[in-house]
């Protein structure tokens, strides 16, 4: 609808008596003012949380609750190459600890999950993988709803993402297939900013065994099978999380409300509607001994707290197994069995080498060497370049188990598809473990084996009623045969490719107990004794069909048997994917947003929405009151945002 001047005009004068948009953060949740009044409440601010805030927050009032600290300023999640320092232990870190896990010979291990602005996004290596296609063709094939198909996803799979040059200025030429990808999305991708000593060598190396270890020039072009760059969420050589990317950009243009330090401990149930529980409140504090707060949204709560954090809030807003709520004193609301159920993540193995740089520095001298880190932070600080950049490997390998392996004999194949992968290598110029200490002398190469496809599943229960006290994560890590199988070969595979000429007088040998690894048998045992994870939790509160009875979400992601409540994480994927599932949640989230969105005009069409007149009107007065010259892209917006109500 074309605006008449009289009419922009007269709107613009108004404005002059209006509040401005809501656009605040607080340390706090007692700095909320009483008389605030939102449309959706967002628990969680990592890639889901961060995502659907700050889309929904472009015409509705949202309130996003953050548990942790903010970002700002912490040089740790800024500095790509200290991510191995974020967690366990840290202000960054809920600090979890698993069960003893019966695969990993009755290890518990830490497990890391982001408490921050950000979430794990803050915390986490960085890799942005979309997923193979068989893996959004089977969760359309699993959901009943082919709009999460790979060919009806990639409009939101490039409009979360921009390319970006790498700190270094390389070229991308060969190691980034740009056709596919978006460029002017949130989130910054592109190649880590430094090249390491093997770098050279892990391509040389594609080029001696390509049938097996053939090179992929984009593992996001829905086939990952390969060995590639790693496309990395960096930007300028530093870390790009959600914070950085979704969350603070929009602090101040949109209506988007952020409390730090706001843990939520539960969903209130505010009703029913047509007969079915309705949760459009939220309980939250800053700890145990402190007040409790409560907020409601006039349309929805999105649950955005991850796969540890999701089922743990539902359950104890008495949404779960009856009989399991009942045991630690919670009645519940909605009886849903199978909330905190199908824990799946990657197990992840480290597999060394001696080797010989001919004197090239690696990973190994910086770790040692208090005056090299000094000297690089220093790097790092004035431009933003060299080692300190990389938190990430730099290439990626993405594999099967062989055809003529006897893993699936007596087992179905657990991937998404033929080109799918089973495992995948992460190889790093120095030693890397998070089972083992670090030698105090020599040169490594560390090649890590990731199990993509797990066959085990896990669980996530309360410990008790109390929202503070930390629930029982059971990943079900290497629980199963085959899945100590995969391991297995995964580990004869490095061994395959170790074998490379690029590798001639680099790689000495074996490094411990993998040199000790020969049988099968043995090769398992060090599977077990040597394997942790990469903490790519999910899968605890899995989507599933309109009518399926194992599910605990609809393909829409809102939760069975409920009203005015939904999950956007990766504890809403069905199965665990088969790539670095960081991408995956951006991309699910992008589309929550516009699920969400329809679902609201349904109720509420535009021509009669208050959020969206709030927002205009508050937009045009943040413009006239604080830009004293208007650009024509901001006055556009404007005109728009007047158009969808006049």
């Amino acid at each position: 609808m074309r605006l008449r001047t009289s009419s922009v005009a007269a709107l613009a004068c108004l404005t002059s008596a209006l509040p401005r948009a809501l656009s605040e953060v607080f340390d706090d949740p007692s700095q909320l003012p009483d008389d605030r009044t939102y449309d959706y409440v967002v628990i969680g601010s990592g890639a889901g949380g961060g995502t659907v805030a700050s889309r929904l927050s472009a015409s509705y009032n949202v309130l996003l609750l953050e548990a942790g600290i903010s970002d700002e300023g912490q040089m740790d999640l800024m500095i790509p190459a200290r991510d191995i320092f974020t967690g366990p232990g840290t202000k960054y870190d809920w600090n979890f600890t698993t069960v003893a896990q019966p695969g990993l010979n009755n290890r518990s291990i830490a497990y890391i999950r982001g408490k921050v602005l950000g979430g794990t996004t803050n915390l986490n290596y960085m890799c942005f993988n979309r997923a193979p296609k068989g893996d959004w063709d089977s969760l359309a094939n699993i959901t009943g709803d082919q709009g999460w198909s790979w060919d009806e996803m990639q409009d939101y799979m490039k409009r979360v993402e921009r390319i970006t040059d790498p700190a270094d200025g390389r070229s991308l030429d060969g190691r980034i297939d740009l056709d596919i990808h978006g460029n002017s999305g949130p989130l910054s991708l592109t190649l880590n900013g430094w090249e390491d000593n093997i770098e050279s060598l892990i391509v040389k190396s594609t080029t001696e065994q390509s049938e097996e270890f053939k090179y992929n020039e984009d593992h996001n072009s829905g086939y990952m099978l390969g060995l590639g760059y790693t496309q990395s969420t960096l930007l300028h050589g530093a870390r790009d999380s959600s914070a950085t990317s979704q969350i603070w950009p929009y602090v101040g243009d949109h209506s988007l409300d952020v409390i730090l330090n706001a843990q939520a401990t539960k969903l209130i149930n505010t009703g029913t509607e047509g007969g079915i529980p309705a949760f459009r409140g939220v309980e939250f504090a800053r700890s145990s001994q402190s007040t409790r707060y409560t907020v409601k949204a006039r349309k929805e709560v999105i649950v955005s707290a991850g796969a540890v954090g999701s089922p743990q809030l539902l359950l104890l807003s008495g949404i779960g197994p009856a009989a399991e709520l009942q045991q630690v004193g919670i009645t519940a609301i909605v009886d849903s069995p199978h909330v905190g159920k199908n824990f799946q993540d990657h197990p992840l193995l480290s597999n060394s080498f001696s080797v010989d740089t001919k004197g090239a520095m690696n990973n190994d001298d910086i770790m040692r060497d208090p005056a090299l880190q000094a000297k690089f932070f220093q790097e790092w600080a004035a431009s933003r370049t060299g080692p300190f950049t990389v938190g990430s490997p730099n290439i990626l390998g993405f594999f099967r188990v062989p055809k003529d392996s006897d893993v699936f004999q007596n087992a179905t194949d657990p991937t998404s598809g033929p080109d799918s992968p089973h495992f995948e290598f992460l190889p790093f110029s120095g030693f890397v473990s998070f089972v083992e200490p670090p030698p105090t002398t020599g040169h490594y190469m560390s090649v890590l084996t990731a199990l993509l496809a797990p066959v085990s599943r896990g669980s996530l229960v309360l410990k008790s009623n109390n929202p503070f006290d930390k629930p029982i994560i059971d990943p079900g890590l290497l629980n199963t045969e085959v899945d100590r199988h995969v391991m297995r070969e995964a580990v004869k595979s490095v061994r395959r490719w170790a074998m490379s000429a690029a590798w001639d007088g680099y790689i000495l040998g074996e490094y411990g107990d993998l040199a000790a690894a020969q049988t099968d048998a043995e090769i398992e045992a060090y599977v077990r004794s040597h394997t942790a994870t990469v903490h790519h939790a999910s899968s605890s509160l899995a989507m599933g069909s309109w009518n399926s009875t194992n599910a605990v979400l609809n393909p829409d992601l809102t939760v069975k048997n409920t009203k005015g409540l939904r999950v956007v994480d990766l504890s809403a994927a069905p199965f665990v994917p088969q790539a670095h599932p960081l991408g995956t949640v951006y991309i699910i989230a992008e589309r929550a947003a516009d699920l969400i969105k329809n679902d609201a005009l349904k109720l509420q069409p535009p021509l009669h929405s208050e959020p969206i007149l709030s927002s205009a009107l508050g937009r045009l007065a943040r413009l006239t009151t604080s830009q004293p010259i208007l650009s024509p892209f901001n006055i556009q917006g404007v005109l728009d945002a007047v158009a969808r109500i006049v």
